[in-house]
């Protein structure tokens, strides 16, 4: 850890992610839109001083704010720019060579009588090395003139951005003749001079001259692709403005993936507070355990040798051991959000962007498929969806999207695709599972209920307040507490239609299925009628968990984009338990799910209808079009990997525990990624460990998943606790939680008032 100044990494040094995307060390940089760059640059004044080099820059800085300006300024002088919409003047005022005529025009903005530009990007020395034939003469007055500009550069870096752009090197084989004295060895001995001399009398350093050396860098790996030898290809001066860009804008506009030059976010009144509350949760579990050690100290068991007896001590009341066990899960959830914190909100440790190839995604594909196979065992039961079976299809399809995260595969269409076919059968689970869970049990109590939300919401509710993050940011758990609803709602209104019930009268099975009809005209009218979807979640409280950004359109895209998908999942159980119940299917050890010739007939269509579907994702080449086409066809992909999955006897008696073992805090791991695995809410790649990238991603992911297994157990101890089985207990919990939101709304809305 070198100190939090990322400008200073972001101006000097980085590297390639393959041949266009650049990379600076230790931080993420964000590619600003036209939008953003005059939203930024709004009311500011811009200068560009130098030779044809900074011209270069100076047009692709100017194409940032408007792609549509063409390079026709004349060549050897002053080029205005103007966005009157925004009133933003970028000028370039041609001074080829570090001399008198460049050290008046600065000198008139040191003066009180003339506006000061906002930025000033200075640079030049070709032109001397050329006119004077590289004599060490002219390296001498170069030293001179540089020597008396700088102190009115340090003077005019107090209220202005000031850059002292350095000299790219050159490919001194394709130089013309009149351009072969401009060696690299010369420009290196210009460059010396320039960072020597700059900000070697300033001892403010709020008036420092910031050197732009990193062109330097990115000059080196592709001059070769220069049209002469001396000016940068346009991909390369484009990566020029745009770290200029996200050097001066990234503090205004704080963009998510621009961690450069962001200063650290100020600690909300919020996040205050539940920083005294898991240190006193530490402080107070530390004093349990002292007292109780030293009281274990004093009953210690003390064993007869002979007789072989041991008196037993005294057992600590049940008061002392749920407080203690209420303390020691958040002690150790204190010490984790602290982590999640100084991960992803601290500019402790370092950032960097995604860069996909297929390698990265695909090999480790490969890599834990192979150990899902190793991991082999065979089932406690052979029911189709097992448990075992649900945990292990949960833990596959986790890694898979934790690998395309970290991969940044979502940029390859057909990978994406694939990836929203596995987010949507985690909702078809979530469908099927509570479907059948009411359907069987008939259970419809408020204990059930809270728990289900408890396990899902608590997470994600800590995350919200340490992380200070909406709701919705999280969009997967919303999405699934709020299906869980519908689907209970759906099953508990009247009449309540279960199992029992329906072998008593084969009548009400139609009624039940009348009640997914309901539904399925429910979402169909919700999914094509914006503006409803959104007037029932912008009502207040609803609202408040639903909205990102200010409305709730990115809640209505994500519900939309899988919208039939849990009703699918409730339907195959309804029709999976109906042929459990009247024989129909065969689900003993080793024996196929039908008859031998029914269970190849739909093993062949499953297998077809698997491969058709990824042909069809493979071949997509609109995301859009296909986004739409997805919720009504992810459910044949998904169909067919349960048939294949299950039909075959023996396939459905083995499972993976390697799979299943993470299946079982798949949740966790989903939400854990945002902060502690991928960087800036999953904009970028957490980097513990610099320069060395395979290291980095083993620690990373090992700490990762430890939390997140830490996190599933806190999560299921608390819920013990605070969701008890005895209702009247349970009914003061209810009431302390609404209490708890209530005053975190009333917090949240003095934040928000401060903030204006």
């Amino acid at each position: 850890f070198k100190g939090g100044d990322t400008c200073e990494y972001l101006l000097s040094s980085g590297r390639f992610l393959g041949e266009k995307v650049w990379q600076p060390h230790s931080c993420m940089m964000h590619k600003y839109k036209n939008s953003e760059a005059k939203n930024c640059l709004i009311d500011k004044h811009v200068v560009f001083i130098g030779d044809s080099r900074i011209r270069q820059l100076f047009y692709s800085f100017i194409k940032l704010i408007n792609p549509q300006v063409k390079e026709e300024g004349i060549k050897h002088g002053n080029i205005p720019f103007e966005d009157k919409s925004a009133s933003i003047k970028v000028d370039f005022l041609w001074y080829p060579e570090v001399n008198g005529s460049m050290r008046q025009r600065i000198k008139s903005w040191t003066e009180g009588s003339v506006a000061k530009p906002h930025i000033i990007v200075v640079g030049a020395a070709t032109w001397s090395i050329k006119i004077h034939n590289g004599s060490n003469e002219a390296l001498a007055q170069y030293k001179i003139n540089i020597t008396s500009i700088a102190p009115l550069l340090e003077k005019l870096a107090i209220s202005s951005d000031v850059y002292w752009v350095l000299q790219d090197p050159v490919y001194e084989d394709m130089l013309s003749e009149s351009r072969k004295m401009i060696t690299n060895e010369k420009i290196d001995a210009y460059n010396e001079a320039a960072v020597r001399i700059l900000n070697s009398s300033s001892r403010n350093s709020k008036a420092k001259v910031k050197v732009f050396s990193v062109s330097k860098l990115i000059a080196q790996e592709t001059i070769m692709k220069s049209v002469d030898g001396l000016h940068l290809p346009e991909s390369s001066r484009d990566t020029n403005a745009m770290i200029l860009m996200n050097v001066y804008c990234n503090k205004i506009v704080k963009p998510i993936d621009g961690s450069c030059c962001q200063p650290q976010p100020p600690l909300t009144l919020i996040q205050k507070i539940a920083f005294c509350f898991f240190t006193l949760s530490i402080i107070g579990y530390l004093i349990i355990s002292l007292i109780h050690r030293n009281s274990y100290r004093k009953n210690k068991s003390c064993t007869d040798l002979e007789s072989g007896e041991e008196k037993k001590p005294v057992i600590s009341t049940p008061n002392v051991s749920t407080l203690e066990m209420l303390l020691h899960c958040f002690c150790k959830l204190g010490l984790i959000m602290t982590y999640f914190y100084l991960c992803d909100r601290a500019n402790l440790f370092m950032k960097e962007n995604k860069f996909y190839t297929h390698s990265s995604f695909f090999i480790p594909i490969v890599y834990i498929l192979v150990l899902g196979v190793f991991y082999t065992e065979n089932t406690k039961e052979t029911k189709v969806l097992n448990r075992e079976q649900t945990d292990e299809w949960k833990g596959w399809m986790q890694l898979v999207i934790l690998i395309y995260h970290i991969s940044g595969a979502s940029t390859f269409l057909p990978v994406y695709m694939h990836i929203r076919v596995l987010v949507a059968a985690y909702l078809f689970q979530t469908g099927y599972g509570h479907f059948s869970y009411f359907w069987i049990k008939g259970d419809f109590g408020v204990y059930r209920v809270c728990q289900v939300l408890f396990r899902l919401n608590f997470l994600v509710v800590v995350l919200c307040i340490v992380m200070d993050r909406p709701y919705q940011f999280y969009y997967f758990v919303p999405l699934v507490t709020v299906w869980f609803m519908i689907i209970y709602a759906t099953l508990a209104v009247w009449p309540q239609i279960v199992q029992k019930k329906a072998n008593g009268n084969c009548l009400w099975h139609f009624g039940l299925l009348l009640k997914l009809i309901c539904l399925l005209t429910c979402i169909y009218f919700l999914s094509y009628s914006q503006g409803a979807f959104e007037k029932i979640f912008s009502f207040w409280p609803l609202s408040k968990c639903f909205e990102l950004n200010g409305n709730v359109y990115e809640w209505w895209f994500r519900w939309k984009l899988d919208r039939y998908v849990v009703f699918h999942g409730m339907l195959f159980a309804f029709i999976y338990l109906a042929l459990q119940k009247h024989q129909m299917i065969s689900e003993g050890k080793g024996d196929p799910l039908f008859s031998n010739r029914v269970s190849n007939v739909l093993l062949f269509i499953s297998i077809v209808s698997f491969l058709t579907y990824s042909i069809w994702a493979s071949s997509c080449k609109n995301k859009t079009e296909c986004n739409e086409l997805h919720p009504s066809v992810s459910v044949v992909q998904i169909l067919a990997f349960i048939l294949i999955r299950n039909i075959p006897g023996y396939v459905r008696s083995v499972y993976s525990s390697f799979f299943a073992w993470f299946g079982k805090i798949s949740l966790e791991l989903f939400i854990c990624q945002y902060h502690i695995w991928l960087a800036a809410d999953t904009k970028g790649i957490l980097v513990l460990i610099p320069g060395y990238p395979m290291f980095n991603v083993l620690v990373s992911t090992f700490i990762f998943v430890c939390v997140a297994h830490e996190i599933s157990q806190i999560t299921n101890d608390l819920a013990q606790i605070v969701v008890p089985k005895d209702n009247s207990t349970l009914l003061k919990r209810l009431l302390c939680i609404a209490g708890f939101f209530s005053g975190l709304h009333f917090f949240s809305a003095m934040q928000d008032q401060s903030r204006h």
